[in-house]
C-alpha cells in the first residue's frame, strides 16, 4: 500500500497517471500558493487512508506546463480524479481531510 504523495512530471504524466491501475489524484500545485501548502498534510493523510485504493500524486504547475495547459488548470490547488487514463473529476481549492474524502468516494 502506498501512503506518499509522489510528484510526477510532464515527462512521467502519461506512465504514472495517464497508464496507472488505480484511480489516481492529482494535485495541481504550485510553491508560490499558500492554500497548495497547506494541503500537504491533508494529502498525506488521505493517501494514508486510501493508498490501496487510489494514487495520490502532485504535479507543479511552473515546472510542467504542458500537463497544466493540456487539462486546463487556472487555479492552484486543482485537484483532478483520472481513472482508466481519463479525468472523472475535478475540485478547486483547498478542502479538510473529511470533505476531500467524502468528495473522493464516488469515485473510489
Amino acid at each position: 500500500m502506498v501512503t506518499e504523495v509522489t510528484e510526477v512530471t510532464d515527462a512521467d504524466f502519461e506512465a504514472e497517471v495517464i497508464g496507472a491501475e488505480l484511480p489516481v489524484l492529482v494535485e495541481f500545485t504550485a510553491d508560490w500558493c499558500p492554500p497548495c501548502r497547506q494541503m500537504a498534510p491533508v494529502l498525506k493523510a488521505v493517501a494514508a487512508e486510501v493508498g490501496d485504493r487510489l494514487k495520490v500524486v502532485q504535479l507543479d504547475v511552473d515546472a510542467n506546463p504542458a500537463t497544466t495547459n493540456a487539462y486546463k488548470v487556472l487555479s492552484m490547488p486543482t485537484f483532478m480524479v483520472f481513472r482508466d487514463g481519463e479525468p472523472v473529476k475535478a475540485m478547486v481549492g483547498a478542502r479538510a481531510r473529511r470533505r476531500l474524502l467524502d468528495e473522493l468516494a464516488e469515485v473510489l
